[in-house]
């Protein structure tokens, strides 16, 4: 999960580094869930500051809400 969310805020269009944690959180939601981590585990494993954990968890909250468009993250 770390590797995903390092590549997706690496690879992010120009301004859009954390619309791309939000997708992160909001695709893999259940997965984070069911693996027992911690958005601050994850993040803190993918070398990203800290502060990033917030809007993991915000996807993760998101997640019952939104439906994702095809293409929308590329993993």
């Amino acid at each position: 999960m770390a590797h995903i969310l390092s590549y997706l805020y690496r690879t992010a269009p120009d301004k859009k580094a954390t619309a791309m944690i939000n997708l992160f959180g909001i695709k893999y939601a259940d997965e984070i869930r069911q693996s027992g981590a911690t958005a601050a585990e994850i993040v803190r494993l993918s070398d990203l500051e800290d502060t990033y954990a917030t809007e993991v968890t915000k996807g993760i909250r998101l997640a019952p809400y939104v439906t994702l468009k095809p293409g929308a993250v590329f993993f």
